[in-house]
């Protein structure tokens, strides 16, 4: 089976700064991957080119065997997931969680005068159902919690079956409840085999969830570190990637990351 993404020596530069450095990267259809690093690491450009929102500068990026530059992207959106706050801005308050999912069978954010199949509202009910969201169909986006309104981003971007999800810091800005609700759903959603590939940015350790198998770490636009999160997601590599010394711990799959306290040696009289 071919690799959904494939990224050649890709690099991005805007306004003579590269945001993105020669980076080679590979996704397998079965590989669920985390996305690490500091802010203004390039991170979410990198997704925009997995999402081809957005072609490299230079190098070759292959997205679900389509090349950025040389395809019909209208032909290949459907066929990927994608949540992002930036995505949830487009979402009119006054729709519908119902149609806020719904509408992603048309590719678009607001419903209008697209005609929907009963098929297409049972499969809108049956997702909602599966991130527990089937009793809110009839609220209205813009007054749900923020847990509430990631978790309906989610379902709207698994709606049409995608090849591969792709998922911009969804645990951002979400209370203890929030995070761990979702992280819950994430984790069976990435331990079934029958899920697409996934890739989730994030910055922060502690929203890994469980059933994630591979890390990518960037700093200052180019990969620090890739491959086997245990291998990729450690102390010494945080912290090279992060610039501040790191001890990172692991329970039951998940991890937390603390600065290390520096030794500070009494004085002796």
């Amino acid at each position: 089976m071919p690799s959904v993404l494939s990224l050649e020596d890709v690099s991005v530069v805007r306004d003579g700064n590269t945001i993105l450095d020669s980076v080679n990267w590979t996704i397998e259809p079965d590989e669920r991957w985390v996305v690490l690093g500091p802010n203004g690491a390039g991170k979410t450009t990198l997704l925009q080119i997995a999402a081809a929102a957005m072609h490299p500068t230079s190098g070759h990026a292959t997205v679900l065997g389509e090349s950025l530059g040389h395809s019909d992207l209208a032909e290949l959106k459907p066929r990927l997931g994608f949540a992002s706050s930036a995505l949830a801005r487009r979402i009119p308050r006054t729709e519908s969680v119902l149609d806020v999912v719904m509408t992603a069978a048309y590719a678009v954010t607001g419903r209008w005068n697209e005609e929907y199949e009963a098929i297409d509202e049972r499969r809108a009910h049956r997702v909602l159902n599966e991130w527990n969201l089937d009793h809110l169909s009839e609220r209205t986006f813009g007054n749900l919690s923020d847990g509430e309104q990631k978790r309906v981003q989610i379902a709207r971007s698994v709606m049409t079956d995608p090849e591969i999800l792709l998922l911009d810091e969804p645990a951002a800005s979400l209370d203890l409840g929030g995070r761990e609700e979702l992280l819950q759903l994430l984790g069976g959603y990435a331990s079934d085999p029958r899920s697409p590939a996934i890739v989730m940015v994030t910055h922060h350790v502690e929203e890994i969830p469980l059933g994630f198998g591979n890390a990518l770490l960037l700093k200052d636009g180019a990969v620090s570190a890739q491959g086997k999160i245990g291998e990729v997601v450690t102390s010494d590599r945080l912290s090279e990637t992060f610039g501040i010394d790191v001890d990172l711990s692991e329970e039951r799959g998940r991890y937390t990351a603390r600065a290390r306290q520096a030794t500070v040696e009494a004085a002796s009289d």
